[in-house]
């Protein structure tokens, strides 16, 4: 079992930053690819980036690309999202979530647990 918990949103203006982070329990932590997924009012949720087990491996969304990072820490049990010159667009709940596994990390439907989500708004 991995229980999530997201921190760090917010409401800033277009162009700024955030760091989110994704706290997990458990001592498996380590062993899993941790992805992050947003959900904008009436849309589906999306794929924004992942990271293997190791690190060594990250998957971006073309759409953050170039403006986004994710980074993980295993001694502190944390996946970190770092959000830079943001754009109204990137208006959504963010969600962090795990997969044992690690081979479909663009797909949501492969993540077995998930945080409750934290609010991000970006402002004109």
């Amino acid at each position: 079992q991995v229980q999530l918990v997201e921190s760090g949103g917010g409401l800033v203006q277009a162009g700024g930053s955030l760091r989110l982070s994704c706290a997990a329990s458990g001592r498996t932590f380590s062993r899993y690819t941790i992805g992050w997924f947003r959900q904008a009012p009436g849309k589906e949720r999306e794929f924004v980036a992942a990271i293997s087990w190791s690190g060594g491996s990250t998957y971006y969304a073309d759409s953050v690309k170039g403006r986004f990072t994710i980074s993980r820490d295993n001694a502190k049990n944390t996946v970190y999202l770092q959000m830079n010159s943001l754009k109204p667009e990137d208006t959504a709940v963010y969600y962090c979530a795990a997969d044992l596994f690690g081979s479909r990390v663009l797909d949501k439907g492969a993540y077995d647990y998930w945080g409750q989500g934290t609010q991000v708004t970006v402002s004109s």
